[in-house]
């Protein structure tokens, strides 16, 4: 969670707990005063000054695009120079004066007139027209300013660039996946964890997101959801091994890429299960790439490894949801020539094991990714292109009685356990 947000639940516990009498008032003053100040925050006036200033910088932009055929190339390029150096001495001058909000706001600016830069140099001198080698030098150049400046926002404009970049390659490479985004993005991880941001570590998790949904849309179209969902098991496994770790950098930012894979795991299952009985996709099993399979299962081992240190059965569950969602696409192929129930009962029982993971270790995240996976997985088996609706009204029937059995079961185990 955000640091404010933390602190305001915290405050409220203390207070709870101080009248409830789990604490003493002593020790309640002991947490607070052991807690670092909050870094200041954007209140109004500042939003109201970030707007005028975005406003300015746009009349700026506008004004010099009117006239950019009439102005000489050197002032050109001495007119991309200032806009730089006004950037960055002013950002260097906020973070001075305490002002993090305009800083980060500034090194972002900069970020982006350095792209600019690159764009207009090489459209004033007629430079090669490698669109994605360019994105990659302003991807290396922001990445850059994120590691000077400490710019959330210049690693988010480094980010974008990157995934852009990557994705033309990727489109140029006949569908291969692009090896070197990983490097590029294994940089900007460190760099979200040495800082313990849990923004950069959203903006991380949100590029590894594109490239794995870029990668399964450059796959053959029989190969596309399976190697979404090897991609969702790596990050849900993944992250789950980092968040297992006793550092808290590495635990936070594994706890934020483990949610992204929860919901992509999900997306993986609602669209899997529209495939199976569909006309419009099929899976063939011949044609899944061996690396992409590999990822998915090294995610699945991952999160086993990590339930085995810990012990605990949330993570497990996660591994088996996993495990379920990878083995559902090889069903859907083995059932073509008839109804698919069993990678239909592999979805949900893989979606199932998500809430009731995230239900375990208290991961709101990973609840809400598995009750939606639950519904989309119904909805699609209810509204499938094929079969009768009688049918599917039986499997529904069939699986909803086994649930509620199996929970039956569960509150019967938990009881004895409670005693």
């Amino acid at each position: 969670m955000f640091e404010r947000t933390y602190r305001q639940r915290l405050e409220a516990d203390l207070a709870r707990w101080e009248t409830d009498g789990v604490i003493t008032p002593a020790a309640g003053v002991a947490i607070r005063s052991a807690l670092p100040p909050l870094a200041p925050g954007a209140n109004i006036p500042v939003v109201v000054g970030i707007v005028g200033g975005l406003l300015i910088a746009a009349a700026f932009l506008a004004f010099v695009a009117a006239h950019w055929s009439e102005i000489a190339r050197l002032l050109r390029c001495a007119i991309l120079a200032a806009g730089l150096i006004a950037a960055y001495g002013l950002g260097a001058w906020f973070a001075r004066t305490g002002r993090v909000v305009l800083a980060d706001l500034c090194a972002s600016v900069g970020a982006i007139i350095f792209g600019a830069g690159i764009a207009l140099v090489g459209q004033m001198y007629h430079l090669g027209s490698d669109f994605a080698g360019g994105m990659l030098l302003w991807a290396i150049g922001a990445l850059g300013a994120a590691v000077l400046t400490g710019s959330r926002g210049a690693l988010a404009v480094a980010l974008a660039a990157a995934c852009i970049w990557s994705d033309m390659r990727m489109v140029e490479g006949d569908g291969m996946p692009h090896v070197p985004f990983v490097a590029f993005w294994l940089v900007a991880a460190g760099l979200a964890i040495s800082w313990n941001s849990r923004a950069a570590a959203h903006l991380v998790a949100l590029a590894a997101l594109n490239w794995w949904i870029t990668v399964a849309l450059q796959a053959g179209v029989h190969d596309q959801l399976a190697v979404l969902a090897d991609g969702a098991g790596l990050l849900l496994g993944g992250g789950l091994t980092l968040a297992a770790l006793r550092s808290p950098r590495l635990s936070e930012f594994g706890a934020v890429l483990s949610s992204y894979g929860g919901f992509m795991l999900a997306a993986a299952a609602v669209l899997g299960s529209a495939a199976f009985d569909s006309s419009v996709l099929l899976y063939l099993p011949s044609g899944h790439p061996a690396w992409a399979l590999s990822c998915g299962a090294g995610g699945m081992l991952l999160a086993f490894v990590a339930a085995a240190v810990m012990r605990d059965s949330g993570v497990a569950l996660a591994g088996l949801a996993i495990a379920l969602a990878l083995f559902a696409p090889e069903q859907g192929v083995a059932q073509q020539d008839r109804q698919p129930w069993f990678a239909y009962a592999l979805e949900l029982g893989a979606m199932l094991c998500l809430v009731i993971s995230g239900m375990i270790d208290s991961a709101r995240p990973r609840i809400v990714a598995g009750w939606l996976g639950v519904a989309g997985v119904i909805a699609a088996i209810t509204w499938a292109v094929k079969g009768s609706l009688l049918e599917r009204s039986m499997f529904l029937a069939v699986a909803g009685v086994v649930a509620i059995v199996l929970a039956l079961v569960l509150n019967a185990l938990l009881a004895r356990d409670a005693r």
